[in-house]
């Protein structure tokens, strides 16, 4: 079978034929792969910033962004049938007893960082024609989704913060009190820090959560991501056109900020203007650049007078995916235009040096293999 792999030693990127897998338990499905998104994680490692082969193999096959059709189930599989789309986990649990959150399976806290990744980090990934993997991390998506369901997996960041942001805000005897509202963002105000598709995706789960949800991104208007923003009911400010104290001058004051980015200094400089009370979430890995100045003393001083929560989210626990699925739904139900147009292009296989090694273009690239 067609896979497209990195060979870290010779830095070289290729598609390879791999030998098709099959079934080895009997909790294990097998899948045929139907689409596979790009993110800036996989032009990361094609660009061997990092990266890592499986025990015994000089390449990784990449993609975790995945979506795949159940072809073959083992006699244990009890939740999934033949023609079942899944979206299948990205991190895998590390091997150490005294690990609570692996044990616990929620290996997107692991303690050790022995756990690993399809695609990413000591497991292959999904950028391949046939997967087989346990049925325990794949997650059935309705088939009235099949057209958007690649977009799970980057979902599931936007709702894992959204998740923790929650808890974090039950420090406040006010929202406590409104534990069980319909919508947990309701007189709240976040700002979105990125315009691609985790930043979208989040600006989505905001709106949908009653977030006021403004993105700030470095292109000024009219673009089609400032069109797009507004399908969804968010705004959208343009830091070629407004400092990020004007920015907060229009918010006012900022609850959340939902950092999807990666871009540390305008972060940080972001951070300086952060409400009281405010949450602010990284969700963006930076590339090793030179180093930033920040007024250290004001961003320490507001957190402690203005009594602010910093925290980072990395990948995501099924309940993530089980939420992503869940509200992926509900926004093909209310912005469907919006959704499909996060999708710019579907390629074959065969166009990875275009998709991987070229300059990037348009939101959320996928390759379409099945």
């Amino acid at each position: 079978m067609k896979a497209v792999a990195v060979f870290p030693a010779t830095r070289a990127v290729n598609l390879i034929e791999s030998p098709e897998p099959d079934l080895a338990s009997p909790h294990q499905v097998k899948l045929r792969m139907l689409e596979v998104g790009v993110c800036g994680t996989d032009r990361e490692i094609t660009s061997f910033e990092y990266g890592i082969p499986p025990a015994g193999f000089d390449h990784l096959v990449i993609g975790h962004e995945s979506l795949g059709e159940v072809s073959e189930v083992g006699s244990a599989v009890t939740r999934l049938t033949r023609g079942d789309l899944v979206v299948t986990m990205v991190r895998r649990p590390c091997p150490h007893a005294d690990c609570q959150a692996c044990q616990a399976g929620r290996q997107d806290f692991c303690y050790t960082g022995d756990f690993l990744e399809r695609g990413i980090k000591g497991e292959h990934g999904f950028l391949t024609e046939w997967v087989v993997d346990e049925e325990r991390y794949m997650h059935r998506v309705p088939s009235e989704l099949r057209e958007v369901a690649v977009l799970v997996e980057p979902l599931t960041i936007a709702e894992k913060a959204l998740e923790q942001v929650g808890e974090v805000q039950q420090r406040l005897p006010w929202r406590r009190a409104r534990r069980d509202s319909a919508k947990p963002g309701d007189g709240q105000r976040a700002v979105v820090l990125g315009a691609g598709p985790v930043g979208l995706l989040g600006a989505m789960t905001l709106v949908a959560a009653g977030f006021a949800t403004t993105i700030y991104s470095r292109r000024s208007g009219p673009h089609d991501k400032a069109a797009l923003a507004a399908m969804f009911g968010a705004s959208y400010v343009a830091s070629e056109d407004h400092t990020l104290a004007q920015l907060a001058g229009k918010v006012g004051n900022i609850d959340v900020v939902y950092e999807a980015s990666g871009a540390s200094k305008v972060a940080f400089e972001l951070m300086e203007v952060l409400g009281t009370n405010g949450v602010f979430v990284f969700t963006g890995v930076p590339g090793r650049k030179a180093p930033i100045e920040l007024d250290a003393d004001l961003i320490m001083r507001n957190l402690v007078l203005s009594n602010q929560v910093v925290f980072g989210t990395v990948n995501a626990g099924g309940n993530a995916y089980e939420a992503a699925i869940r509200d992926l739904g509900e926004f093909m139900k209310r912005w469907p235009d919006a959704v499909r147009r996060l999708i710019t292009g579907r390629f074959p296989i065969t166009a990875y040096r275009e998709l991987l090694l070229g300059k990037p273009a348009g939101i959320k690239n996928v390759f379409a293999i099945g």
